[in-house]
């Protein structure tokens, strides 16, 4: 898929994709987490917009005898689509997600930590699966 490395089809046409803004703390991580991966410096030319929403949810789990949450959920969901800017052309409309369990500690600083922790690396996990599937439906395009 990756072939030719940087100056190959499918890397050429990741380069063409604009990431459109993504609202919120957890779309300010998405769009530069899809940045970084797109390898996007500037393209001056775009070919593709990729729009993203969210959903962040956290979620209890785990209720101790006194009734206190132990155990969070936190789930992030991407509905993402690749438009081709020329002709508004959908290429791609899909959803991915992932999920991360987290403990809730009597420090309600180190809790909020472990949500922040999670949801960095659930945009990570996120955006690694969006770009793959870019990937597949830009080798087929071209």
């Amino acid at each position: 898929m990756y072939a030719g490395g940087s100056n190959g089809q499918v890397a050429q046409g990741l380069a063409a994709v604009e990431v459109s803004p993504i609202q919120g703390k957890a779309g300010w991580l998405m769009q530069n987490a899809l940045n970084d991966r797109l390898g996007i410096a500037g393209n001056p030319t775009p070919q593709y917009r990729l729009d993203v929403r969210l959903d962040d949810q956290i979620e209890g789990l785990g209720v101790l005898s006194d009734d206190t949450v132990g155990r969070e959920r936190r789930i992030l969901r991407a509905r993402y689509q690749l438009v081709d800017i020329v002709s508004g052309e959908i290429l791609l409309d899909r959803t991915s997600g992932a999920d991360a369990g987290i403990d809730v500690v009597s420090s309600e600083y180190a809790t909020i930590a472990a949500e922040d922790r999670a949801l960095e690396n659930l945009t990570q996990e996120v955006a690694s699966r969006i770009v793959t599937q870019l990937s597949l439906v830009l080798r087929e395009r071209q």
